[in-house]
């Protein structure tokens, strides 16, 4: 018969290192244990491969996935000139409060992380207790939560400033602005309606109700805005996702539109276009995004400039969070 082997009596108390392990997993322990010997002791890969007893490819996979989750957050205190002298320009031509320019990525696909990284240090140092914070929605503000200092910031509210979609996103509006809520430990308010009504009268209707017509107060008095801006072209994420249907893009393009903020489709010269989804949006005005102490638009991309300009133009925003070569282009009038 084999022996039984004794459990841990009831009075046995666990030490408080089991516990945290525990917690933790023994994944995040690993990663942790990682990123601190390649960032902070400064061990090379294949190094922190032989003293854990794993491969080189496992390292290189943890240490991905260490600055996807935000576990590893970097910080390079270092400014380039040609950033710098492109601020200084963007900010007298638009008549601008501030401008952040970043470099851009080598690979265009990276450039709504980068973005996101320079919205979430900006967003970190800028906030604080009892304001309100309106969050727009898109790819790059999606990214600019993993970059946010998790902190609790007594008496901040979070409103979302756009109705959402009715499916499941990563993206979505909702989802954007319960990330950074729970980010600050904020009390988070949504605009439970979708970002366009099936019809103007509608779109009437639900702003009409109590709670809608409450949250949108709260967006007006506003401290902070942060929005993005969305263009027609085919990688737009209203295509994408299908909030911007096709048989309406020859209409839009008729009408002058060149993009949206805040799903408001602008024309070159920054004014609302005549066009039915317009009068279908469901959120915060964009002429009201003009009144708000501190409103951010973070964009960037070729196909991006045109709306950008428009946005600017417009005088909804003032202050720019963009890439070296949007800037540029910018610039460039």
């Amino acid at each position: 018969m084999a022996a039984r082997v004794p459990g841990p009596r009831p009075d046995e108390e666990r030490s408080p290192l089991a516990v945290v392990l525990d917690v933790l997993g023994a994944d995040e322990q690993r990663r942790t244990r990682i990123a601190w010997l390649y960032y902070v002791e400064g061990l090379t890969q294949a190094e922190i491969a032989e003293l854990l007893g794993i491969s080189r490819v496992k390292v290189v996979r943890d240490l991905q996935i260490c600055r996807q989750t935000g576990l590893v957050q970097i910080q390079i205190n270092g400014r380039l000139a040609p950033c710098v002298a492109l601020e200084r320009v963007l900010v007298q031509r638009y008549g601008l409060t501030q401008a952040v320019v970043v470099p851009s990525p080598h690979d265009p696909a990276h450039l709504p992380a980068t973005l996101g990284v320079a919205v979430g240090a900006w967003l970190s140092e800028k906030i604080g207790p009892g304001q309100t914070l309106g969050i727009g929605w898109g790819r790059t503000l999606h990214w600019s939560v993993r970059a946010l200092r998790r902190r609790e910031i007594p008496d901040l509210t979070v409103v979302s400033l756009l109705g959402g979609i009715g499916r499941g996103s990563e993206i979505n509006m909702y989802e954007t602005a319960s990330r950074v809520a729970e980010t600050l430990g904020a009390q988070c308010y949504y605009l439970a309606a979708p970002a366009y009504a099936s019809s103007a009268s509608l779109r009437d209707m639900l702003l009409e109700q109590a709670g809608l017509r409450e949250v949108l107060e709260r967006a007006r008095r506003a401290d902070i805005a942060v929005v993005s801006v969305g263009s027609l072209g085919p990688e737009s994420t209203n295509r994408r996702i299908g909030l911007l249907d096709e048989e309406e893009l020859p209409g839009l393009e008729a009408a002058g539109a060149v993009g949206d903020l805040l799903c408001t489709f602008l024309d070159a010269a920054g004014h609302p276009v005549d066009h039915p989804l317009n009068r279908r949006a469901v959120g915060l005005p964009v002429e009201d995004l003009r009144r708000v102490p501190t409103s951010v638009l973070a964009s960037g991309g070729p196909e991006k400039v045109p709306i950008v300009k428009a946005a600017l133009i417009g005088g909804y925003v003032n202050t720019l969070i963009t890439d070296e070569r949007t800037a540029e282009a910018l610039a460039a009038g």
